[in-house]
């Protein structure tokens, strides 16, 4: 991983073999942000676990194994109650075939590049706490 900063915005080059949730808290605990929204990403990845909350709350997860064109990526970066970095991700990817898979991101490792920008809010706080009933982590703002 690599990445540039010019005021609040930093652009990311995430390397082969790299996951991407990892490779971002990393770089929030680096750099010291605590809030910050994901605006874009493209690239190729591997070993995609994506899905949906279903009506009960529950998420629901496939995988998308074989090397796809990540096509778009957003999302948010915040920290939990204990203080730890916590990435928030949809995707859209492109297999071989030009199928679309989309959804929320669990896992993503990169296969050959992933470029990602990111909005650091400078003079915000954002904190994941658990929802009753649900496995998000809701959002909270300080």
């Amino acid at each position: 991983m690599d990445h540039t900063r010019s005021g609040s915005d930093i652009l990311v080059r995430i390397d082969p073999g790299e996951e991407i949730h990892a490779t971002l808290q990393k770089l929030a605990d680096d750099l010291g942000f605590d809030a910050a929204a994901i605006t874009s990403g493209i690239g190729r990845t591997r070993n995609n676990q994506y899905g949906y909350m279903n009506e009960e709350g529950v998420y629901k997860k496939r995988l998308l194994e074989s090397p796809s064109e990540l096509v778009s990526l957003s999302g948010n970066i915040a920290r939990t109650e204990n203080g730890d970095s916590f990435t928030h991700i949809h995707c859209c990817w492109s297999d071989d075939d030009n199928n679309v898979h989309a959804g929320h991101m669990f896992e993503a490792t990169v296969h050959v590049v992933a470029e990602i920008h990111i909005r650091v809010m400078e003079h915000a706080s954002m904190m994941r706490c658990p929802l009753d009933g649900l496995e998000l982590l809701g959002l909270k703002f300080e």
